[in-house]
Order: C-alpha cells, then structure tokens, then sequence
C-alpha cells in the first residue's frame, strides 16, 4: 500500500516544518502542492523554504518553473503524478504539502475531461475579453452557466477575477453550447495511492497575527525590490497574486507604501479564509490546532498507516 500523506491549511500556519518533521519520520519526500512557489523568480512573497529547509528534505515542484511559461493546473497534475509515480517506486510514503485547493484536488481526485474547443472560439472569446475586460467574461458565464457563475460567486469568488479560467469557462460554453458545469464529475480518476489528510488550523485572530508577522518580515527580507525587478512583467498570469500586485499598484502611483503594505496583510487574510472554507470541505481531513506537537500528529498518522 502506498500513502500520500497531504499537510492542507491557511497561509502562514507552519505547514513547511511539519511537513519536514513527516519527511524526516518518514524517510520521505515532499511534493509542493503550492501554485505561488513554483517559479523561480518569485521567491520572498511565495514564502518558499529556505535553504536550511530545503536541505532538510527533499523537495519537488519548487520554484522550477518560469513566470514566462504557461503552466496550469492541468499541466501540474500530469508531472506532479508522474513524480509521485517515480516516489513510489522505492518507498511507500509521499508528503504532499499545500496551499493551493484546487493543485491538492488535481492530485487528489483529478479532473474532469472536456470536449476539444474550436480554437476560432477561444480566440474570439480571448479578444472579447482585450477589449471589453473582466466583465464581458463574467456576463458571459452568467447567461450560460448560471448555476455554475452562483456556486463560483458563494464558494470561491477570486475566481470571478481570473481571466484564464473565466475564459476557459466562457469557451467551453460558448465552443460546447452546452453549460461548462454539465461536464464536471462525469468520471472517476482512480489513484494509485491512499491519501492520509491531515489539516493545521488556528484561531482566526491566531492566523491573522501570524499573516501580518509574515508580511512584515517579508518587507524587511526585500519584498519591495524583488516586486520592483518583476514590475516590468506584472501583466503576467504568474504575478496577478497577493503580495505583488498591491506592490504594483505602489510604482503606479496607485497606492501609498504603508497603504500597499496593508493591502497585503488584509488580501491575505482573506486568502486564508478562502483557503480553510476550501479545505473544510473535505470530510476526510483530520484537523490540529498549529501548536499541536509534531510527534501526536506523526503518531495519528502511524495509527492511519495500521
């Protein structure tokens, strides 16, 4: 039996030390499962491991890719699986760590398989969106899949202000005439692994504390001059994230310094949130408060393994 133990939380929760005192235990490695850290230009705001960490064990999918590569989640799922695969081949345990619901549910559970769209749509629904913005997408999916536009705008809203699956949604409709939801949990992926899922939670004002330590220290590790260097790119799909884009706003003249800086604390509080309600979803998870010790979450994943 092979065992995928999983570590899910908010930001800023202490999910890198334990999924290395796991590793360690283990005598295992660690898949990032954590959307922000795979490239590698980005470093301070993605709160990556350190060295110190990153030598402690092995990890994978971390700053590996470029922010001028197209990677998606489905792109993610393929080579996150085939390292899983590899993993496998010599012990029965892989940490899977993570951030990010929807890369843990690629891995998790897989996805669901659409029709090939005409690219003459995606192309003319990409260059609705050039000219009319946001918005158009939004109407759009709306008129075609209104069941879908409401379960987005109660259970995951960010989504509504992402132009790369709000596009991949409209196309589908519009390529498919049939609503993008129909096509959701049609099939099921078997998984060659059983996962052990284990949830770090804390007292909201605990999280929120904690996300405003983080990005303090971030501040004064040299966030503010690693967002200058990619200023000049931060129409890229990589960048339109938290931590960066309130930076951005800062060099447009947009916001003050200390306004950018709060901006961050508060946006990130609310990712967190969003993150949890998420990650809540799936029954399975066994949740500890942050400050459990490691060796009573190291010995209900013993117990699991039984």
């Amino acid at each position: 039996m092979k065992y995928l133990i999983t570590i899910v939380g908010p930001t800023a929760i202490g999910k890198t030390a334990l999924s290395i005192a796991l590793a360690q235990h283990f005598k295992c490695e660690i898949v990032s499962c954590d959307s922000r850290q795979f490239f590698k230009e980005m470093t301070i705001g993605t709160a990556v491991p350190n060295q110190e960490e990153l030598q402690a064990a092995q990890h994978h999918f971390i700053q590996n890719k470029s922010i001028f590569e197209n990677y998606t989640v489905g792109d993610y799922e393929k080579e996150a699986l085939a390292k899983i695969e590899t993993l496998f081949q010599t012990n029965d345990y892989v940490i899977l760590i993570g951030g990010s619901g929807l890369y843990v549910d690629a891995i998790l559970k897989g996805f669901d398989e659409f029709p090939e769209i005409n690219p003459e749509v995606r192309s003319e629904v990409n260059s609705n969106y050039e000219k009319l913005g946001i918005n158009y997408l939004q109407e759009k999916l709306k008129e075609l899949d209104p069941e879908y536009y409401q379960k987005i705008t109660l259970e995951n809203p960010q989504t509504l202000q992402n132009p790369q699956r709000m596009m991949r949604f409209t196309e589908v409709c519009i390529g498919t005439g049939k609503p993008y939801s129909s096509f959701l949990n049609q099939k099921k992926n078997n998984r060659n692994f059983t996962p052990v899922l284990i949830g770090l939670d804390a007292e909201r004002q605990v999280i929120y504390n904690r996300i405003n330590q983080r990005v303090d220290i971030m501040m004064d590790h040299g966030l503010l001059e690693e967002a200058k260097r990619l200023y000049p790119d931060k129409a890229l799909n990589a960048l339109q994230t938290v931590g960066y884009r309130e930076l951005f706003s800062y060099f447009d003249g947009e916001f003050t310094l200390p306004f950018a800086i709060e901006e961050i604390k508060k946006n990130t509080r609310r990712f967190s949130k969003r993150q949890l309600t998420w990650f809540k979803r799936n029954e399975n998870t066994k949740w500890f408060d942050y400050a459990t010790d490691r060796k009573q979450i190291i010995a209900y994943v013993e117990t699991f393994l039984k």
